[in-house]
Parts: structure tokens; sequence; C-alpha cells
């Protein structure tokens, strides 16, 4: 009788039974238009010890719940990891050999059942089939743990999270085929010999051995700013192309880099010893760059000439300490950047607009 009730007033799915830790385990494809239903969260209001997850962030939500809806044939969501408050019901698909793990797993709908990680990816499933009803009929897995306290579930919340690393920016990059920035700095990579020869394409930050001049988020970075393009615009063909001629004419006149495409000289030294090899001049040549662009479309090439004119050396501190040094150490931030960038500007022959002068000018006076 009680087996009974069980499956009337209960959630059914086909499921595969595992063991973690001397613990069953199991993993089921849940469909979506039920996750905003079996799954609850910590009330915001209890206190953070009582609590098993971190409060929601809000302000996530809208743009993973926007990535469903834009990529509805093409989306990748990984599994959300729960734990549920009682003893569940797996029905084994035969008592003997590998289908034992193979059933259908049982959940009373009194359970409660708290997501150790995904919370977010649950919230926005929610607000994304609200939008488009048909992303309720698809799947997500489910991996499932039968919760024994509150000190154990907040103990699978701290391992769960504790490894996890967000891949850094150019890999990212790298991977990433619906970002259209990215696809603009994989095309400059691709189609600037300099930058194809000395790109790291998987790091953001480079080792002092590291044999590589640049990174692919720099010269995403770099190639945005060249075009005036924010994070989710995309660019033309010709834009492209026109970034890609823009940066071959800045190597051709960046002797430093040149050498070292050619072996002559250690990406190391130039990293200790210039400016110019690190993201805030990549950074600085790409803004100086926009307004060449703009003010000088159609002989641009001729004023890149003058950046061999540029002191680049860091024992320079005349010319760089404030811009792109902050004693004696490079700086990205935005206000070192458009300092280097102004400098850049100066010497191939482009004015300040009122927003550079100004910044110029609490320099002068700072």
């Amino acid at each position: 009788m009680a087996k009974t009730l069980i499956r009337e007033y209960s959630h059914t799915f086909p499921a595969v039974r595992g063991i973690q830790a001397g613990r069953p385990c199991y993993i089921a494809m849940c469909p979506m238009r039920i996750i905003p239903k079996i799954f609850i969260f910590d009330e915001e209001e209890v206190p953070a010890e009582l609590r098993a997850q971190r409060i929601l962030n809000k302000s996530r939500i809208p743009e993973i719940s926007e990535y469903l809806i834009s990529n509805p044939q093409d989306y990748t969501l990984s599994a959300i990891t729960a734990s549920v408050s009682e003893q569940v019901h797996f029905e084994p698909l035969a008592d003997t050999g590998p289908a034992v793990n193979l059933g259908m797993l049982t959940l009373s709908m009194d359970a409660q059942i708290l997501i150790n990680d995904g919370q977010h990816r649950r919230a926005a499933i929610e607000e994304a089939i609200k939008a488009s009803h048909e992303l309720g009929h698809d799947h997500i897995p489910v991996l499932f743990f039968v919760d024994e306290d509150l000190k154990r579930s907040q103990q699978m919340f701290a391992d769960l999270n504790k490894y996890a690393v967000r891949p850094n920016d150019s890999l990212s990059t790298l991977y990433d085929h619906r970002d259209p920035c990215a696809e603009l700095a994989r095309y400059v990579v691709e189609n600037v010999e300099c930058f194809r020869r000395l790109t790291d394409m998987e790091k953001s930050s480079l080792s002092n051995r590291s044999s590589k001049l640049f990174t692919l988020s720099s010269i995403k970075l770099a190639s945005r700013s060249l075009l005036k393009k924010s994070a989710k615009d995309s660019a033309s063909l010709e834009e492209k192309q026109i970034a890609a001629s823009y940066w071959n004419e800045v190597c051709a006149h960046m002797p430093d880099w040149k050498a070292a495409e050619r072996k002559e000289v250690s990406t190391a030294d130039l990293r200790q010893n210039y400016v110019h090899a690190h993201g805030v001049a990549l950074h600085a040549l790409g803004l100086a760059g926009a307004d060449l662009l703009s003010l000088k479309p159609k002989n641009w090439k001729k004023s890149l000439a003058k950046l061999e004119e540029i002191d680049w050396a860091r024992s320079s501190s005349a010319v760089w300490e404030g811009r792109a040094l902050m004693l004696g150490r490079l700086s990205k931030a935005r206000t070192n950047v458009g300092l280097t960038a102004n400098l850049i500007r100066k010497h191939i022959g482009i004015p300040l607009s009122a927003e550079c002068l100004i910044l110029e000018k609490q320099f002068t006076n700072g």
C-alpha cells in the first residue's frame, strides 16, 4: 500500500544509479518544464550558517535565460546537483547484469529537494520557459544525492565549488563561436603573421618563460577598441580585413616585435624592458588606431611609421610614469590605457579629442 502511495504522489524519471563515497547517487534526465516545480531555494532571510547554498545572484539570470532563448537548437547546460531530504525509490530494469543500475527513480512530492550546484541555471530555465514554451520539453541531467543533514549539504556545496575554475578569457575566446568579438580576434591572429607566431591562444597572462608576446584576450580587447565595438557587436568581413591590415602595419613599425618573430630577441627580455610588450600598449594602439582610421581613412598607413620614433623603454620613466607605469609597474587601468593612447596619438599626428584633453590636463596637473 505504501509503495502505491509513493507512486501516486511522486515524480518518476528514467535514471542511472551509481556510488560515490559509499553512498548511492542517481542521475536522471528531467524535463525542464518541471525543474522550477521540484527544486526550491533556501530563503534569503535564513542566516548563511543555516543554509546549504549561496544567495541567488539575480543579475546572472537574464544572461543565462537569453542564452537559452537565443539558441534553442544549439545550447548546452551542464547537470544540476541536488540533495533529496529522504530516501528515494529506485526500480531497476533487471535483477542482474548491467541493467541492474538502469531503471526508474521515484521521488516523493513531499520530499524537500535542494540544489547544491546549479541554482542560477534553475532560475534561468524558469524565465526562459516563460518566453519560449518549447524549451520546457527539453531535458537537463540532474544528479541526486540523498541528503543526510544540513552539515552534509553544506559540505557538498563547498566541495562542488572548491575546485571549479572558470576558463580564462583567452581560452574562452578561442572556443566561443557565438561571441562576435572572439571571432574578430581569431581572424586578426590568423591574418597578422606577427600575431600568429607570437600569440598564446590559451592563456590570458604570460609567464616569464613564455616564448609568446601577446595573448588572444588582449588582441580581442585591442581589436574591439580599434573598431569601436561593444562586447556583443559583430564585425563585417570588411571591418575584420581593416583590423588585420591595421595590425599588420603596426607590426611593420615595431622592430622589436619583428625581431621576436624572427627569434632574434627574447620575448622575456622585451616584457621586462619595454612597454610595447604588454597589453596596456596593445589596447592603447587600438584606441589610437580607431581615431586614426576615422580621421585619415585613405592614408592612415603613413602615420604609423612614426611609431618607430616612440621611446618604448620602461626605463624612460619621464615618458611612461603615470601613463603606462604606476610606481614603475605596468597598469591596465582605464586611465593609464587612455594616457598611453594619448601619447601614441601625439606621435602619429592625431589631434586629441575634448575627452582626451581633459585626461591630459588631469595628468599634467596631477
